[in-house]
């Protein structure tokens, strides 16, 4: 509950943030206009994201027959968690990682790094499955794509207000001046920052909340966790050529060998994300593989 609260204020901020900007700078009319350009975007990113971004990691579905072990666990998973089983692909790469997609429970797929099947136990790799399930139960791409659908339109009336500046076209009303230069600038640059920040805190927080979802899914917290802190290892020794627009979809940040600031990550940090998962296996009976007993 912390997390799904935690979540509807922060889009209640994103939400009270694109009226102040639009309000102030292009009234409701560039309020509107911006929402409709940056809903219409996101909408079409929204309804094929599955396909562009399986695409654009060259993912491949895998049968039953393909990859019996890995379509158990899913198998095994989806009735815990009580939603239609995903399509399932494979990555081609090294890199281990992986990351569910589609716009609903429905239309879900999981894809899982030809790298995350070798360096990951069994149990580890249901933890990892049951954190991407969290995401297709929680409707994590639909809450991302409103997250991103506000921000964008905050952004689209900042840019309106700025070009509109350059042609005398912009005021408040009959009876009032426009902004100044420094409140516009002030305005362009930092209105797009806190969009951004308050951005990646929905993507932040959903992570958490994936976590704690599929570590009741899973009953394995502590396997989960494990998985976490070898992904996290193996991400800076076999770094992923990954877009940074889509680095909010895997499970760790596939981008983590660069130095981000906490503030403008996508994800929590991996002891924060462990520490929870620590703290949740009393409560709910942790059962973790050999160490010797590899996915194979």
């Amino acid at each position: 509950m912390g997390n799904t609260l935690k979540t509807t204020l922060l889009l209640g901020a994103l939400t009270g943030l694109m009226m102040a900007v639009g309000g102030y700078l292009g009234g409701e009319q560039g309020m509107f206009m911006g929402l409709v350009v940056a809903g219409t975007m996101n909408f079409v990113a929204y309804w094929f994201s599955d396909k562009v971004v399986l695409t654009m990691y060259r993912a491949r579905e895998v049968s039953p027959a393909e990859a019996p072990q890995l379509h158990a666990i899913v198998d095994d998973l989806v009735v815990r968690a009580a939603i239609p089983k995903p399509r399932v692909y494979v990555i081609p790469t090294d890199a281990p990682n992986a990351f569910a997609t589609g716009r609903d429970p429905a239309h879900a797929a999981v894809a899982v790094t030809d790298g995350i099947l070798r360096i990951l136990g069994r149990e580890e790799l249901e933890g990892v499955i049951a954190h991407e399930l969290a995401h297709v139960r929680n409707r994590d791409i639909l809450i991302s794509t409103i997250a991103a659908t506000l921000a964008g339109a905050v952004m689209m009336v900042a840019r309106m207000a700025h070009f509109a500046a350059y042609f005398g076209g912009l005021n408040r009303g009959e009876d009032e001046d426009g902004p100044s230069g420094i409140e516009l600038l002030l305005m362009v640059i930092l209105v797009p920052i806190a969009a951004t920040i308050i951005q990646l805190a929905v993507s932040r927080s959903r992570e958490y909340a994936a976590d704690a979802t599929g570590a009741q899914i899973s009953g394995k917290p502590l396997a989960l966790a494990g998985a976490l802190l070898r992904l996290e290892r193996s991400a800076h020794a076999v770094p992923m050529d990954a877009n940074p627009a889509t680095s909010h979809l895997f499970i760790v940040n596939p981008l983590s060998g660069a130095s981000l600031v906490k503030l403008l990550s996508t994800h929590p940090s991996t002891e924060d994300r462990v520490a929870r998962l620590q703290a949740m296996a009393g409560r709910i009976g942790p059962r973790t593989a050999p160490p010797d007993r590899y996915f194979a």
